[in-house]
């Protein structure tokens, strides 16, 4: 026969058990669930990372080097470049002239040659119209130099601006002579001017595939742009602003994700002229 207090410690006993029991399962479900959280964050920050790695101003560098990003430069994207887009009708924009981009390369950026404390121009005669652009010498001095170096090389002259976004940032991308995203003059140079650097309206920027891999592929920002300081700002829009608004409202072929993409029209620089003063 049990006497009371044995039962009493019996009882005493089943209910550490259980109470164990529910503590292991507790312990369980809880892993469980953080580990599911776990993984649905992780899904989470790789979307956001793949987001900004296809989309901001980069230059493919699969086949070459930089914007030559993101954009991928606003622009390559680092990711995929964007598809030849099928000419369409765009209002304003007329044939390009004849003739294909010389292709030339350089094994080296080009030696300074510029007027570090002088002003210069440049004019990109596009097929939808004129834009031209005032160039920062004296904080951008090695990409102005290099920009004005290959403008007098022709490099740009009939040349294709394979890249146009039209949601969260506003560029047109421009200076790659495979018109794919994948190409460059065959050299590369720092970044310049990056401290504070902002994107509004105006700015003409270089893309680029990373740290001090500008080349050729540069950016226009037609509308304000959240970028991170990533993109050598070199110069400012003084004309033509309404050439590149009417480019982005054509819109383009969404290649790359909604809002990124070749621009529908058919934008080609026909000729590029930089010069001081």
């Amino acid at each position: 026969m049990v006497s009371s207090e044995q039962r009493r410690r019996q009882l005493a006993r089943d209910k550490y058990e259980r109470q164990q029991k529910n503590r292991v399962e507790a312990a369980a479900k809880a892993k469980r669930r953080n580990a599911v959280i776990g993984a649905a964050v992780a899904v989470v920050v790789l979307a956001a990372g793949g987001a900004w790695a296809g989309g901001a101003f980069k230059s493919d560098k699969k086949s070459s080097s930089t914007a030559n990003a993101a954009p991928t430069q606003p622009a390559a994207a680092s990711g995929a470049p964007s598809a030849p887009a099928s000419p369409v009708d765009v209002k304003g924009c007329t044939p390009p002239s004849a003739g294909k981009p010389n292709g030339k390369q350089w094994k080296t950026e080009p030696a300074m040659s510029i007027d570090t404390g002088g002003n210069y121009t440049a004019t990109l005669n596009t097929s939808c119209g004129a834009v031209t652009l005032q160039l920062d010498a004296t904080k951008a001095p090695h990409t102005v130099n290099s920009f004005v170096f290959l403008a007098g090389q022709n490099y740009f002259d009939h040349t294709k601006c394979h890249r146009l976004t039209t949601q969260g940032i506003y560029v047109l991308q421009c200076g790659d002579p495979t018109g794919t995203g994948s190409g460059s003059p065959g050299y590369t140079f720092a970044d310049e001017n990056l401290t504070g650097a902002t994107y509004p309206a105006g700015t003409v920027a270089m893309a680029n595939s990373g740290a001090n891999t500008n080349g050729s592929q540069f950016f226009l920002v037609y509308k304000d742009s959240q970028l991170p300081p990533n993109y050598t700002p070199f110069g400012k829009i003084t004309g033509g602003m309404d050439v590149l608004t009417n480019i982005a409202g054509g819109g383009e072929n969404d290649a790359n994700g909604p809002g990124d993409g070749a621009p529908n029209a058919n934008v080609v620089l026909n000729s590029v002229t930089a010069a001081k003063g």
